[in-house]
Formats: C-alpha cells, sequence, structure tokens
C-alpha cells in the first residue's frame, strides 16, 4: 500500500486515550464550546494542567479552538469526532459508579441525551423507532457496503415534517441527509445527520426539550411528552 494512502490512527488513539481528555471530548460531545477552565472542572485537572491537554487534542485535529477578545473557546472539531466517540463507547466498559451524583448523571445521559446536534439516548432511539412505524421513515435493507440499512425520507414523512415545522428544503439534497448512529447505550438506531439535528432544533424550539444539569443531557418537558406521542406516535412507556 502507497504509505501515502494511510493515516495515523495511533495518534488519534493516544490523544483519546488518557482519561482527562477523553473527558474534555465527552464534555464537547454535546456540541457546545467551552473555556478551558471549565473543560479543566469537567476533567478533574487544574487549569494549568488543561493547556497541555488541549494542545495534544489541537494536534490530533480532535479539537477547534474559537476566540472571543480575550476568551478562547474550545469545540470538537467535526461531527466525525462525535460519531467516532459514540462508536468507541459501544466497545469499551461501563465506568463504575462510585457516588450518588455519578450515578444519576449515569441515568440521565441513558435516558437521554445529545450525540453533538442530535437525540440520543432511550428518548433519542424511541423516536426512531416510531418515525418508521409512522412511515416518514423506510429503511432499505439492500443497505450500505457495510451491511447497514439506509434510512429513506418517505413522501408522507416530507409532508408529516414539514407540518411540523422542520424546513426541508434547507437539509441537503441527498440521501445521506437521512443517517443514523448505533446508539451505544440501546444498541439501537438513533437518527443523525441533518435531519437528526433539525428535528432536534425544532424540539428545543418547542420547548419539547430543555438542556439539564449535566452536559449533554437533555429533559423532556411536559408539553414534550404530549407532542411526541400525539405527532409521532411515540409510546408513553417509553418517554420516561
Amino acid at each position: 500500500m502507497d504509505a501515502r494512502t494511510e493515516t495515523d490512527v495511533a495518534q488519534v488513539a493516544a490523544a483519546i486515550g488518557d482519561p482527562s481528555r477523553a473527558k474534555v471530548l465527552l464534555a464537547l460531545g454535546g456540541g457546545g464550546a467551552l473555556p478551558a477552565s471549565a473543560l479543566a472542572a469537567e476533567a478533574g485537572v487544574s487549569n494549568s494542567t488543561i493547556s497541555g491537554h488541549l494542545a495534544k487534542l489541537l494536534d490530533a485535529r480532535l479539537l477547534t479552538v474559537e476566540l472571543d477578545g480575550r476568551h478562547r473557546y474550545y469545540r470538537l472539531a467535526t461531527k466525525d469526532v462525535a460519531r467516532a466517540l459514540e462508536q468507541l463507547a459501544l466497545i469499551a466498559r461501563p465506568l463504575p459508579v462510585r457516588s450518588l451524583n455519578a450515578d444519576t448523571r449515569a441515568k440521565a445521559l441513558l435516558r437521554a441525551r445529545l450525540c453533538y446536534d442530535h437525540l440520543a439516548g432511550r428518548l433519542g432511539v424511541a423516536v426512531m423507532s416510531s418515525l418508521q412505524e409512522q412511515d416518514v421513515l423506510a429503511a432499505e435493507p439492500a443497505g450500505t457496503g457495510d451491511g447497514g440499512p439506509v434510512y429513506v425520507l418517505t413522501p408522507h414523512g416530507r409532508t408529516e415534517l414539514t407540518a411540523f415545522g422542520v424546513d426541508l428544503q434547507r437539509l441537503p439534497r441527498r440521501r445521506s441527509s437521512v443517517r443514523y448512529c448505533v446508539d451505544w447505550s440501546e444498541g439501537r438506531h438513533h437518527l443523525a445527520g441533518p435531519l437528526g439535528a433539525a428535528l432536534t432544533a425544532r424540539m428545543f424550539a418547542l420547548e419539547w426539550l430543555r438542556h439539564g444539569k449535566y452536559r449533554r443531557v437533555v429533559h423532556l418537558t411536559a408539553a414534550g411528552r404530549e407532542g411526541l406521542a400525539a405527532t409521532f406516535g411515540v409510546p408513553a412507556d417509553q418517554l420516561g
């Protein structure tokens, strides 16, 4: 193989492999930007120590930095970084829970969280399942080269999502706008890509979802509970 076609997987793996740096990446997994001080708190290290970790993550092109006056804010470099973290979580061992706060956070993440810019966790999987049952999305078993299905937006789905307030004209005009992730906590698909992001943004705009106390965690509001059941037929027992 031509060496120019190979990629330096080891560098990326080493950058992610440090526990403190992994915590930094996961803290940014909801798609937001945070200053170094907040990331130091998330990683459990000092402000002086976090600078070295951030430098390694920047060098590995896992993060980007934005300047706002004298302040620097860090975010994941691309959605692919978030997707890679989600895939690694599928094969990773669960972290031990050693406090009530950690237990509360872990349970909240399992219920509903952001995977970069789209909904994940038990709620995200339930929404994806209901979109298929309501003929908003259809799966084509022939699928992709890796054996996974291809999801397409049906004509009925276009009508339903437009009525819901999703501007489909702003989505990329290609099939890949309907993408999915294998949810690490549920082992099933949740809706990703431009459509997943647009649908999640609309639920926030309607105040069906609100951000939680913990990074990435989202909570379903009473209006969201009623709305998801009435609009997309999400069963009530999957909304808890």
